[in-house]
């Protein structure tokens, strides 16, 4: 081609974008490009400038193809890019981007007070409750200052008829709202306790032609006072001193105008409370009463107390004002006969108000008036009580558990009703805690619901069921939120609580009658936190809850140096947990149920199972587990007593050099030993059907032929003084018996427990066998076909252990009533009938000096101390006496007889306090009287209900 060709060729194709070039021209064309030029930018990688159509031909290109890497970009990198943008942005560029998005997506929520006029704001907050327009002040302080504008509060408070004894000056807001605050500050409100003795109960109502009627009366008292409280403002603003600074509250407004002046708030309350003692009350005896009232200008006028009073309203305590700052303390009712209950005193958070009492003798009435004065009028989050119980009852008091029949009897009803009227409802997370197992059980649930119904609350309780020492406690708690147990107590003494309670009872028992002397003065409650926390420093407690995962290595590694036997114990008890921990590691898994004498039986966090995981053939499982784990534990404690104990005394009879006589032999270990053999065919029972389980699988023929093997325990049970006094007799008269009870006692074989001890595994086995058919009733469907069986298993358990409760209770008894025959000098048989004790108090008996003159003002004189010992036939006095023992702080206490009185002849009457006397009472027989006072008000309630409730039931047997 040639040159000529080619500048052809380039002068037609400059033409060509010459075309293309001015479709982007702008208006003036003064900027175009020559044509050279336009050929020399157009492939070029720099933006024209000075040539516009160019320019934003290549800005329309780069634009698609920004926009194409965009739409290709992940949700990620187009943030990360919109960023990086918005950062090079000036400010009137990211003003036009703000105005773009508000038009793309407009404002749904607005702050109203910053756009709307201040008088359109305060018009639409008036529309709101006095509660919500203190909510709304705290939103921000521009919502502060306009909630406490005067034009808000003056309407509402002239509408109940509070008005402001001065007029506010113009530099100060908020006036009418501290007048608010102050009148309902001072208003008396009607406590559920004050509500259930007038009307009956919480869940009675008044009748619909009384609420009208009592509504009518206040309104008609309301519409009188605030008549006269407009013309005293009135008299007061024309009489008011104009050098008087009105701009803050408290100055002093005037002097007096009576000798005797008259409060405001004093007046108001008089004259409505006049009002209130005619059923229609006019405005005529409304004026002739104010007439008579003087009222002062004292500096408290401004706060005018509340006009709606009734004389039902003067209460030991209101309910108090919920404060959002404070949480709302936990309340924790603690029996005395839950083993070691001073260990769970020593463990108690900071925030739980906590009760020990003594069920022996307590009532229900007693037990609410202590609860009463420990709350002191605070509203309670929740309310927990530990006492012993089982899955379908708990011992709130002795001879008192409460149960689906027992529950809804009126005193019963009346005492859940009070107590519970002090928590706050179940919508603000009101509860009340039942530790005892009472969720697994069919029984206890229906209570449970009763309860929850009584009492408007959330109630739970454990739904697991162990046969460990309290441990239920540490299972899965009905329904949802925090554990329980965690909000009274911390979790290292639970912990270890739960595992050694019944153990350290024992220690706690020695330290109560040795302490209880010493701290006399002390109240029960210091008296048992002392008593807990040395427990705790002294065994050291949280020394001994190891980590379940250590304590169960430790105890496999124990039992394999027991069957091995070796040479070097160290060296292979050493080697055996190396071996577990790098071949095995630590197990995490955690059983379902927690069997005291296995080896998985240690101390563990509460177990949490996630909802619906679990169903009832798995629960079913889970029980039928446990009952095998725990019977093999309970068998091979049988076998201890027939292995260590029968065996080499039977060798030694056989063999002519007997440590005990046969007869002997025979009369400890024979009633145990046929035990074994009846439980070993139930063991060996159940490892068949277990081997092949299934969810069809029946185990009830194998406990119902087992039940029908009780006889055994009968004889035993029976028995069982005689075997004690047995062993005792032979240890005291027979050295030879005593060297050998002092070889094999607390030995590995024995788990170290002695032969007494491993004698009281069958009543405790006899409570478990009770709890684990019971939750094997309650996971097994009706339709199934072990589910008859049983049943029938489970009510026979039921019955025996009914039988062997009866048993315990009438032997304890009679060694409560030999105790204090014992302790009481000169004092006649007590063992009688069907007699028991019922409560002990000391008591100091008291002689009137004037019994002439007014009640009020009669002066007692101190005699003597005595002791009351109640039974529930008889009321025995003695008259006590003290010494002190040289060099030491003990007290030794001795009791001398004094009287004796039927109750059915005995008459109670209290003495009202006075200056000159506190806590007095008195007692007449027909033939002399005693007045006698106690040294606390909480002995003498506990002291008074007690008699008052025996010498009712005496007066009914007669």
């Amino acid at each position: 081609m040639t040159s000529v060709e080619i500048k052809t060729n380039l002068k037609s194709k400059s033409r060509g974008n010459l075309d293309i070039f001015n479709q982007w021209q702008m208006s003036g064309g003064e900027y175009r490009l020559s044509l050279s030029d336009a050929a020399d930018t157009r492939f070029s990688a720099w933006t024209p400038i000075t040539n516009k159509a160019c320019n934003h031909q290549l800005f329309q290109e780069r634009t698609t193809l920004i926009l194409h890497w965009f739409d290709l970009w992940t949700d990620r990198q187009r943030k990360e890019f919109i960023l990086q943008l918005l950062r090079r942005c000036s400010k009137t560029q990211l003003k036009f981007t703000s105005d773009c998005l508000t038009e793309a997506v407009p404002v749904t929520r607005l702050d109203f007070t910053t756009v709307l006029p201040r008088f359109l704001s305060l018009y639409i907050m008036a529309f709101l409750s006095p509660r919500d327009i203190c909510a709304a002040a705290q939103v921000c302080w521009h919502w502060r200052f306009l909630a406490e504008q005067d034009c808000l509060w003056s309407p509402k408070c002239i509408r109940l008829g509070w008005f402001l004894p001065y007029s506010p000056s113009d530099h100060e807001y908020g006036a009418w709202k501290r007048h608010y605050v102050a009148c309902a500050a001072t208003l008396d409100i009607l406590t559920p306790r004050a509500a259930a003795d007038i009307y009956g109960t919480l869940n009675e109502s008044v009748t619909a032609s009384e609420e009208q009627e009592e509504r009518w009366r206040e309104l008609m008292i309301k519409e009188t006072i605030r008549e006269k409280i407009a013309e005293h403002k009135k008299a007061f603003l024309k009489t008011r001193r104009a050098w008087l600074n009105t701009s803050k509250l408290g100055t002093s407004l005037t002097g007096t105008i009576n000798s005797q002046p008259l409060s405001l708030s004093a007046a108001l309350v008089n004259l409505g409370d006049q009002c209130r003692l005619k059923n229609t009350p006019s405005n005529v005896e409304t004026r002739q009463s104010w007439d008579g009232l003087m009222i002062s200008r004292a500096p408290d006028t401004r706060y005018i107390t509340s006009l709606v009073k009734t004389p039902t309203m003067s209460l030991p305590f209101n309910r108090p004002v919920r404060s959002t700052y404070c949480p709302l303390p936990h309340f924790l009712l603690v029996s005395s006969k839950v083993p070691g209950y001073e260990l769970l005193l020593a463990a108690v958070q900071v925030s739980v108000i906590v009760l020990p009492y003594d069920s022996q003798g307590m009532t229900l009435e007693a037990l609410l008036s202590l609860s009463e004065k420990a709350i002191q009028g605070n509203m309670l989050q929740s309310v927990g009580i530990v006492a012993e119980g089982s899955a379908d009852e708990f011992m709130l008091t002795e001879g008192l558990s409460i149960s689906v029949k027992t529950v809804l009897k009126p005193c019963v009803r009346e005492f859940w009703e009070k107590l519970c009227g002090w928590v706050v409802p179940a919508s603000d997370g009101g509860s009340l805690n039942i530790f005892a197992p009472l969720a697994a059980s069919v029984a206890g649930t229906d209570l449970m619901k009763i309860l929850s119904s009584m009492t408007g609350l959330n109630v739970r309780a454990p739904t697991g069921i162990c046969t460990g020492s309290y441990q239920h406690i540490l299972s899965e708690w009905s329904g949802s939120g925090d554990v329980p147990p965690l909000i009274y107590l911390h979790e290292a003494g639970l912990l270890s609580w739960c595992r050694q309670a019944e153990w350290i009872e024992e220690a706690c028992k020695g330290l109560r009658k040795q302490l209880g002397p010493q701290l006399h003065f002390l109240c029960q409650k210091i008296r048992s936190r002392i008593l807990g926390v040395f427990l705790w420093d002294h065994i050291k407690m949280p020394v001994i809850s190891l980590k379940s995962e250590i304590m169960e290595c430790l105890i496999q590694g124990l039992v394999a140096l027991v069957n091995e036997s070796p040479d070097n114990s160290l060296d292979f008890l050493g080697s055996f947990l190396l071996k577990k921990s790098v071949k095995d590691g630590l197990k995490d898994t955690e059983p379902l149920f927690l069997t005291e004498s296995t080896s998985s039986n240690v101390i563990r966090p509460i177990p949490e199972f996630p909802k619906g995981l679990i169903s009832d053939a798995d629960r079913r499982g889970g029980v039928c587990g446990e009952l095998l784990n725990s019977e093999r534990a309970y068998v091979r404690q049988l076998q201890a007593v027939s292995t260590v104990y029968y065996t080499p005394l039977r060798a030694a009879l056989d063999s002519n050099r007997a440590i005990i006589s046969s007869v002997s032999l025979i009369t400890i270990f024979c009633p145990l030993l046929d035990i074994l053999e009846a439980n070993n065919l139930f063991l060996t029972e159940l490892q068949e059907r277990l081997q092949e389980w299934g969810p069809l699988q029946c185990v009830g023929d194998v406990c119902v032929k087992f039940c029908t093997k009780l006889r055994a325990y009968t004889n035993f049970f029976n028995n069982y003084p005689t075997i004690l006094k047995t062993i005792d007799k032979c240890r005291e008269t027979l050295p030879v018996f005593r060297m050998f009870m002092k070889r094999h006692d607390r030995s590995v074989a024995t788990r170290m427990l002695s032969l007494q001890e491993l004698f009281l595994a069958p009543s405790a086995r006899v409570e478990e066998y009770v709890t684990l058919f019971q939750a094997l009733t309650l996971h097994t469907p009706p339709e199934h076909p072990d589910y008859t069986q049983l049943s029938s298993a489970f009510n026979t358990m039921l019955t025996y252990r009914s039988f062997i409760q009866k048993l315990k209770s009438s032997l304890n008894q009679d060694l409560k009533i030999l105790e204090v025959q014992n302790t009481i000098q000169s004092c006649p048989n007590l063992l009688e009938g069907s007699r028991y004790l019922i409560t002990t108090q000391e008591v100091a008996l008291l002689t009137c000096l004037n019994g002439d003159i007014t009640t009020s003002l009669r002066m007692y004189e101190h005699v003597s101390d005595l002791g009351l010992f109640l039974f529930n036939d008889a009321l025995v006095l003695t008259e006590k006496s003290v010494s002190h023992v040289p060099f030491s702080l003990a007290v030794n206490t001795t009791h001398t007889f004094l009287a004796s009185v039927a109750l059915h002849c005995l008459n109670l009457t209290e003495i009202i306090d006075t200056k000159y006397v506190q806590n007095a009472f008195q007692l007449e027989s027909p033939k002399r009287q005693w007045i006698c006072a106690t040294d606390r008000e909480e002995d003498k309630i506990k002291l008074l209900s007690a008699l008052n409730s025996a010498i009712n039931a005496a007066i009914t047997r007669n």
